[in-house]
């Protein structure tokens, strides 16, 4: 971990033989650690094992299974297309996160930067509430999955039928992802490796067998030809059709900025994140659209979109193109695919908490570090109840209901993902006066990133306004809006509450509002390279002066 300058000027010690360093390095046990330090273990991974956390939260594998279907059911063939029409407004949002996490690397992320630039209220909600809702509703559900899919392959079947034990495993898979999480970052990263590896495997076996069958003539009866009109996102002359299977892959990309989170722990915390941020989404892209394009030129449209295909795509196709024994290993990465997610969530979730708790934000028992491991045990504990509460009182609801929360899920990632990109355009906008790649990557982008998130979220919510949609309705509105807009409205109501509780916070003692030219009001959250770069009394390039 980068440290801030020392009030003592170390370089001019008088033995230049063996000068103290500046800024003590993590491989040095007897380094001082950082004043601004949560107890997190500095320097703990690297680019590898950051990327691979950020994959894992996305489950790949399952997002492709559950998902492909109903964007083939939207667009056809055109597919690949909306896949490369949805990941415009996530790589312009992904550069926000990137550039917010060179100049603020904390391990809050969102919550961080959302209050230094609109203030307390909107931090806690936009940046603390809202992603953190979100995570809970997704983690007991891909805690579900996993559960589902693993029985089914060790040919539990009947089990995987009962919503009550399903749920009790989950809750198990709950408790073994927080034990993993509060064992270390270094065991979670290496697991992260295996558990996207097999993914990434089964998705390019899948690819590779099904490429090998279109060569060959052996693919399916409903085989199409791929053609370079696939790949043209207005091909198919349906732009409600196409608008759908786009707000569809927009969503399935989501997850990759819970790496963010482990930003203090990276051997760079102003340049490992926001690359691997990039390299990420990439890798997704990739895989996303080879994968569609396969199962499409594979299967065809009609077998895709046949009711006994179109929920779980790969489970089915996925032993007709390799063969039974790898289509098992299709089946078991997919179940896999939501415990990685379910374990990122697990590494991730805790250390939001651990930042807000920092700031004064959430009450101080969640910064209690396990002072030899350096993780946020508290947190992880208080995770792990919440996500088994939620688990267990949404089954009893309905067993249906948790199927329905995951719908609404969009709303939220569309209201914190365009905030995000909005505060990028806030915070730098000073820059952009005097560097035009400031205006394009800082600016015009994120801003663009911003306006397509606000056009999702507000296409998503009157789709769900709709009584058909999900099939379930009350008082002739969407059953999925009312869970979405529903908790949205809690938060503001919490967020409300909270004001007269957390006074510090939200007075804005501890986080500060302002933009890049005041950096200096909050060096706690700012790296030495960021503070070093500047010298008292001497303007930077963002014309501001060291306090």
């Amino acid at each position: 971990m980068s440290h801030p300058p020392s009030p003592t000027p170390l370089v001019n010690e008088p033995t230049p033989r063996e000068p103290t360093p500046k800024h003590p390095t993590p491989k040095d046990p007897a380094a001082p650690r950082d004043p601004s330090s949560k107890g997190l273990k500095a320097g703990s991974i690297g680019i590898g094992p950051t990327v691979a956390l950020g994959l894992a939260a996305v489950a790949p594998a399952y997002s492709l299974a559950v998902t492909l279907g109903f964007v083939v059911l939207a667009v056809g063939a055109s597919t690949p297309a909306a896949f490369l029409l949805g990941f415009v407004p996530i790589l312009f949002t992904a550069l926000a996160f990137r550039d917010l996490n060179k100049e603020m690397p904390d391990c809050g992320g969102v919550f961080v930067w959302i209050t230094r630039v609109f203030g307390p209220v909107a931090g806690w909600f936009l940046g603390g509430w809202v992603p953190q809702m979100a995570t809970f509703i997704a983690g007991a559900a891909v805690a579900q999955v996993a559960t589902t899919y693993l029985l089914t392959f060790f040919g539990l079947s009947s089990i995987a039928a009962e919503p009550l034990a399903v749920a009790a495993i989950a809750c198990g898979l709950i408790v073994l992802s927080a034990w993993i999480a509060a064992r270390g970052i270094e065991l979670s990263a290496w697991v992260q490796y295996a558990l996207i590896g097999l993914q990434l495997v089964a998705l390019g076996g899948f690819c590779v067998a099904a490429f090998t069958a279109m060569a060959t003539g052996n693919a399916t009866e409903g085989a199409e030809k791929p053609g370079l009109d696939w790949f043209n996102p207005f091909a198919s002359g349906d732009m409600s059709g196409l608008v759908s299977g786009v707000i569809l892959c927009l969503f399935i990309y989501w997850g990759w900025d819970a790496l963010i989170a482990v930003n203090e722990e990276t051997t760079d915390r102003q340049g490992t994140p926001g690359k691997a941020v990039v390299i990420t989404t990439v890798i997704l892209l990739v895989f996303y659209v080879v994968t569609a394009t396969a199962a499409v030129g594979f299967a065809g449209t009609a077998s895709i979109t046949n009711p006994e295909t179109v929920s779980d795509v790969l489970s089915v196709l996925g032993p007709q193109a390799t063969g039974s024994v790898f289509g098992q290993v299709i089946v078991l990465a997919v179940g896999l695919s939501a415990l990685a997610a379910l374990l990122t969530v697990a590494v991730s979730t805790p250390r939001t908490w651990l930042s807000m708790g920092t700031y004064g934000a959430l009450p101080k028992a969640t910064t209690k570090m396990h002072p030899k491991r350096g993780t946020p045990t508290t947190s992880i504990a208080w995770w792990a109840a919440i996500t088994m509460a939620i688990t267990l009182g949404l089954t009893a609801i309905s067993a249906d209901f948790i199927g329905l929360a995951i719908l609404s899920v969009g709303l939220m990632i569309a209201a914190y993902y365009a905030a995000t990109a909005l505060a990028s355009v806030v915070y730098f906008a000073p820059q952009m006066r005097t560097s035009a790649s400031a205006l394009i990557l800082k600016g015009i982008l994120p801003g663009l990133g911003a306006l397509l998130m606000v056009g999702a979220f507000a296409y998503s919510a009157v789709d769900m306004l709709s009584p058909e949609y999900a099939g379930l309705s009350w008082l002739g509105i969407g059953s999925v809006f009312w869970i979405g807009i529903g908790a949205l409205c809690l938060g503001l109501l919490v967020t409300a509450i909270l004001r007269t509780k957390l006074r510090r916070f939200f007075s804005g003692e501890s986080i500060p509002r302002g933009n890049v030219t005041t950096r200096h009001h909050l060096p706690s959250i700012l790296s030495s390279e960021t503070l070093s770069n500047q010298t008292p009394g001497k303007a930077t390039p963002s014309n501001e002066t060291e306090a």
